[in-house]
């Protein structure tokens, strides 16, 4: 995770054979890794891909990682609606072995 301050660092990154000067508040070393995932993508994208064009490299690559991030985010609410359920269940447990009955 990025280390958030108020100071920011620009770092120089080589992504698909390019050097980009990159400013953000995350450390030198977050930055590198992000840069490093997008440059592997790009070119796994590339060796699979019948376009060469880096633009057309960089969009695929980009509607690629959103889709990664689509599915993340849909098994992130998937785990989150059984972990909520399961709950729901203890509690309902708990609920009636710790009632007192009522005379």
């Amino acid at each position: 995770m990025p280390d958030i301050s108020d100071k920011k660092t620009t770092v120089k990154v080589n992504i698909y054979g390019d050097e980009y000067p990159i400013r953000g508040f995350g450390e030198p070393e977050y930055i590198i890794r992000v840069a490093d995932y997008v440059d592997r993508k790009m070119r796994e994208i590339a060796s699979r891909s019948k376009y060469k064009s880096p633009d057309k490299i960089a969009i695929l690559t980009a509607l690629n990682i959103a889709g990664e991030l689509f599915d993340l985010e849909a098994q992130k609410s998937d785990s989150l609606t059984e972990v909520e359920s399961r709950a729901q269940n203890i509690l309902e447990l708990l609920d009636s072995k710790l009632s007192v009955p009522e005379d």
